[in-house]
């Protein structure tokens, strides 16, 4: 297969992966918009409009991320683990943090949702987050400490510091943390970790390599709680929702003229990991010609990609979300809000780019011990009571914090039943699965419903990545108590079979 052929084939497979990640979405909205709730055609046309360019954006961004931000991440591990040398471990990871993590796609449309904090102010407390996190979490692996203890001190730090914090930052440092671990960050600090785990050689090096996400998942939190005690109180106003265009020629025009907007913006982003790259490169890297324009060209896809998504999420893809969650809650279509965020949510994560990610390494690592299939059925049921809960929260105005305490002490609980690799695969699991369609439709989905209701959006619609970031870590470790139980019945029977054929074995031997 000549190399055109490969390439254009890889992007096929990529943009159908994000044809499989849109369309449930798209069918169940063009069903209630066509059969239960009436809305303008303008905002329809705009949604259609929106998915078209989410699902070509998604899939050159995942190409592009698979073929230039994991094998960076990859041979930047490796060179740090030849190096042997800790602080500039340490330096060079917090750098890498912060420019991938400002990159993020799922990060900068929550970043414009935000009303009441700057954008730019956002990204990068954010980032500087994952930075210090992603430090943090290389250290451990190196020093080969025990993720459980790291994560209940952290999370004792976060709750604790709640309890200073005003109720319109709460839910968005929750949020951050969940959507700063998406497909553009996963391959690349995964891909960096196990380079990095190298260094050690015992028996649980490779498997330490997880806990990254979980880890930088808890920076974000901790950054934006920290800024709420020095930022300014103000809740600000929430977006309004789309404006319903009159003519197809106005709907061209709006998206033509965001276009450039979103090329500036995504330029800045990607500007930090292409210097980095460059940099590496000329110091130690040294690649022959080929992979170094493989890379560059990758950066070029996700370049172009990031700019289509954005465009096709905040024009027109989210804005829907807002104006169906504000129909629905008229009338008797109110009770149906939560069963119908459950199933939106089930099929959302069933082709999150970010999760088929973590799914390939947790095969390769347990050698198929641990089953793809259970992970992602945990993830689904996970990822369905998120999003019921959070519409729960909507329709109540239950605070956050009901949620996330009891549900954090229950899965930091269950740390200390299952095996250290399935707490590691929780935590990550948590990161990964808050994708770019909880971020782009949910979340707008959650805000018009509580603006129709008239409820607190900062401290109700607001929380809902946080539950999906949360859910999995439940699920996931109830998987790995089921297993290490099976282990355990295993080993006895085992065990008690063997004693007998043994005895039985030298009696027998003349």
């Amino acid at each position: 297969m000549s190399e055109f052929n490969r390439q254009k084939a890889i992007i096929m497979e990529k943009v159908q992966e994000s044809i499989n990640s849109v369309l449930p979405i798209l069918v169940i909205v063009c069903l209630l918009c066509l059969f239960v709730t009436p809305l303008p055609t303008g905002h329809m046309l705009s949604f259609l409009v929106g998915s078209l360019l989410v699902v070509a954006g998604m899939g050159l961004f995942t190409v592009g991320a698979d073929s230039s931000m994991t094998p960076i991440g990859g041979r930047i591990g490796s060179t740090l683990t030849k190096s042997k040398n800790l602080p500039l471990i340490l330096i060079v990871s917090f750098l890498l943090g912060v420019a991938v993590t400002v990159s993020e796609p799922d990060l900068q449309v929550l970043a414009s949702s935000v009303p009441h904090i700057d954008t730019l102010v956002l990204l990068v407390v954010v980032g500087v987050g994952v930075g210090l996190f992603l430090a943090l979490a290389m250290f451990r692996i190196l020093a080969g400490i025990k993720l459980r203890y790291l994560l209940l001190g952290l999370y004792g730090l976060v709750f604790l510091l709640c309890a200073f914090v005003d109720r319109s930052f709460l839910s968005v440092a929750f949020d951050s943390g969940g959507v700063t671990t998406g497909p553009m960050t996963v391959p690349f600090i995964l891909a960096m970790g196990v380079g990095v785990s190298h260094i050690r050689s015992d028996s649980n090096a490779e498997s330490d390599s997880f806990g990254l996400v979980s880890l930088c998942s808890v920076g974000p939190i901790l950054s934006v709680l920290v800024l709420s005690l020095f930022y300014g109180q103000g809740e600000g106003a929430v977006a309004a929702a789309a404006v319903a265009h009159e003519t197809t020629t106005a709907l061209g025009y709006a998206y033509l003229f965001a276009l450039p907007e979103y090329f500036r913006e995504t330029a800045v982003a990607l500007l930090p990991i292409l210097c980095i790259f460059l940099l590496f490169q000329f110091v130690s890297f040294h690649m022959n010609g080929r992979s170094f324009w493989k890379i560059l060209m990758g950066i070029g896809f996700t370049y172009l990609g990031l700019v289509l998504f954005l465009t096709g999420v905040n024009v027109g893809f989210a804005s829907l979300g807002s104006v169906l969650g504000a129909a629905l809650t008229q009338g008797p279509l109110r009770h149906f809000l939560i069963p119908l965020s459950m199933l939106l949510g089930w099929f959302i994560i069933s082709a999150e780019p970010a999760v088929q990610v973590l799914r390939r390494q947790i095969e390769q690592v347990s050698s198929g011990a641990i089953s793809g299939r259970s992970i992602q059925l945990g993830l689904s049921v996970a990822i369905a009571l998120a999003m019921g809960i959070s519409m729960l929260r909507v329709l109540t105005g239950l605070s956050l914090l009901y949620f996330l305490i009891p549900g954090y002490v229950l899965s930091l609980g269950l740390s200390f039943l299952v095996p250290d690799l399935y707490t590691a695969i929780a935590f990550d699991s948590g990161g990964v699965a808050s994708g770019p369609m909880t971020a782009a439709f949910m979340l707008q989905f959650m805000i018009g419903a509580s603006s129709a209701l008239g409820g607190n959006v900062l401290s109700d619609a607001f929380g809902i990545v946080a539950m999906v970031a949360m859910m999995p870590l439940i699920t996931i470790q109830l998987l790995g108590v089921r297993a290490a139980i099976q282990e355990r019945r295993r080993e006895a029977a085992t065990e008690a079979y063997g004693e007998a054929d043994i005895i039985e074995l030298w009696e027998a031997t003349p």
